[in-house]
């Protein structure tokens, strides 16, 4: 089950740049980002969608996401669990 917008947890500015750090680290492959983005979004009670994960991954990575692209890309691959 994807996240209602009533059910959407914002994430601190901070939980975001310190997200974007870790994947933006050099020498991490989008199986790694994939994987941080996972353990970032299973550590606060979600659950995700192993492909759109995958996609999301690529999608920051290939571009200049800011903090409500970021968000924006969690909301999208969140599942409540």
């Amino acid at each position: 089950m994807n996240i209602r917008p009533d059910q959407v947890e914002k994430f601190s500015a901070a939980e975001l740049t310190n997200l974007r750090a870790d994947l933006l680290r050099a020498g991490i492959d989008s199986r790694q980002a994939a994987e941080i983005l996972t353990s970032f979004l299973m550590g606060r009670g979600y659950g995700v969608d192993a492909q759109k994960v995958m996609d999301a991954a690529l999608h920051i990575e290939r571009m200049t996401c800011n903090s409500d692209c970021m968000q924006a890309e969690l909301e999208r691959v969140a599942m409540v669990m």
